[in-house]
């Protein structure tokens, strides 16, 4: 169920105040430049059941200003830097108001998702430094990573301030690769969109194309079959199977256990020819479609079986070797409160005791809901490592139910017919990182106006430094796998 209130600025902090407090949770704020006023959207969401409370606040366009709900939420604030960078949209009272996605090369006074903003102008030297907050004392040190990795990873900056080897406290600076995804929706056909929304992150086709389908299929009225949301769900299982099995084996790399790595990259790239078989491309984009689904083969039962047995050896000789085992135990703990507090999703918030999980709290279909949600409260490394393993049985279990309601081919509902919805939508599922919304507003003419898509690497991301305090820097590599955040889903 999905409610929609309009209310004065003033009233913001306390209606927000009262959702956060009944049990919902910021999932994401949306600006938007209407003819006569800029209208903030806030997303509240929380479940079972299924609940979604919509915010519209209406601003002054020549003097955009918000008041600040960073004192009540940490990603509120993540969100009012966004939003302003973005839109030029003042939050007021901010506790940490320099930018967080222009970086200081960006020209002053342009907001590129602004109406007004036009091209791009020409980036100049940068203003400052970025304003890193610099540990001082006896033996204290900094080490600089990145922007540019070794590996075939997109850029990202961090910034350590180190006793001898031990982390005092580091600094992520994301965005380098900022992509206008947000503004290169607007204009395009819903239809026209759905590559788009695939490719936001490229390891999550499935779950970033079933939100927007989702948002699009509310938006327009459109009904979508029983088998079609099966398949999806099947899809969705299969993408957690692929990118968990690949992060147990680089796990095991980070710590020196580079055959079972390999083992564990062996039977992904199994599960990658057999996503090739169900929709014709190994990364599974094509078969999720406005309205329903479209399968080329089912996954055999009997080879699932066998790909499961392989992956539980894997796991258990990874948690059956000392040295495996004792590095994982222990290593950048992200405490229960730590994570509830930044707002953390996915495996990330399991391994650290919140059984959160928009299967059980948005259910899209009857079928798919995992009958237990591996939950851990250690929040370590480990934990981290056992929840992806849990996930797989549970994955494996729900993808042999779902073949009981599965069609190959293309299953599609009824075509909406112009009118039937209220235009706007939203879509809340569990990616195998953790929970993706998103939101879709349509033109009168049907087209997309807005679109604002939120990758759980954004809720995550600022969880990395807070696990790494007090750990040692040779276990960034490690800590940092076991986090496994997108760039490209958090820098749109």
């Amino acid at each position: 169920m999905r409610t929609v209130h309009d209310i004065q600025t003033a009233e913001l902090p306390q209606r927000a105040e009262a959702l956060l407090r009944d049990g919902h949770r910021l999932a994401l704020i949306a600006a938007h430049h209407d003819a006569d006023a800029v209208r903030l959207v806030y997303l509240f969401a929380s479940g079972l059941p299924d609940t979604r409370t919509e915010l519209h606040v209406r601003l002054d366009p020549a003097r955009p200003e918000v008041p600040s709900l960073a004192h009540l939420s940490f990603p509120a604030g993540r969100f009012e830097r966004e939003t302003h960078d973005l839109h030029g949209i003042v939050p007021v009272d901010h506790p940490l108001p320099h930018r967080l996605v222009r970086h200081f090369h960006w020209p002053k006074g342009w907001y590129p998702m602004h109406p007004d903003a036009g091209d791009p102008p020409a980036f100049g030297e940068q203003e400052g430094p970025y304003p890193f907050l610099e540990v001082t004392g006896d033996g204290v040190y900094e080490i600089p990573v990145g922007p540019v990795h070794a590996g075939l990873i997109e850029p990202g900056h961090f910034r350590f301030s180190v006793v001898g080897e031990t982390i005092l406290k580091l600094k992520a600076r994301l965005w380098f690769v900022h992509k206008g995804i947000e503004k290169l929706f607007q204009g395009r056909s819903v239809t026209a969109g759905l590559p788009l929304a695939e490719r936001i992150s490229g390891d999550t086709a499935v779950g970033h194309a079933l939100a927007y389908c989702l948002a699009v299929e509310e938006a327009t009225g459109q009904s979508v079959p029983e088998q079609a949301q099966c398949a999806r769900a099947l899809l969705l299982e299969l993408e957690r199977l692929h990118n968990h099995v690949a992060d147990l084996g680089m796990l095991c790399n980070d710590v020196g256990h580079g055959i079972l790595n390999a083992h564990a990259q062996r039977v992904r790239e199994q599960l990658l020819r057999l996503n090739d078989t169900v929709t014709g491309h190994r990364l599974l984009r094509g078969g999720v479609v406005l309205g329903g689904s479209s399968l080329r083969s089912l996954p055999d039962r009997t080879h699932l079986e066998a790909i499961g047995d392989d992956i539980r050896e894997i796991v258990r000789l990874a948690l059956g070797h000392s040295t495996v085992h004792d590095r994982f135990t222990g290593t950048a703990i992200l405490r229960t409160e730590a994570a509830r507090g930044i707002g953390c999703l996915g495996y990330v918030a399991r391994a650290s005791g919140l059984a959160l999980d928009a299967r059980i709290a948005h259910p899209f279909t009857p079928h798919g809901q995992p009958g237990r949600i591996p939950v851990h409260t250690s929040g370590d490394v480990l934990a981290r490592f056992l929840v992806r393993a849990e996930e797989i049985d549970v994955s494996l279990t729900l993808i042999r139910e779902l073949l009981d309601c599965v069609a190959t081919g293309a299953v599609l509902g009824r075509t909406a017919t112009p009118g039937d919805g209220p235009r706007t939508g939203v879509g809340l599922i569990e990616g195998w990182r953790g929970t993706i919304a998103t939101r879709v507003e349509l033109a009168d003419d049907g087209t997309l106006s807005r679109v604002k898509p939120v990758d759980p690497s954004f809720f995550n991301w600022p969880a990395l430094p807070v696990a790494l305090n007090d750990t040692i820097v040779p276990d960034f590599p490690l800590t940092n796998k076991s986090f496994n955040l997108s760039y490209a889903g958090n820098d749109l």
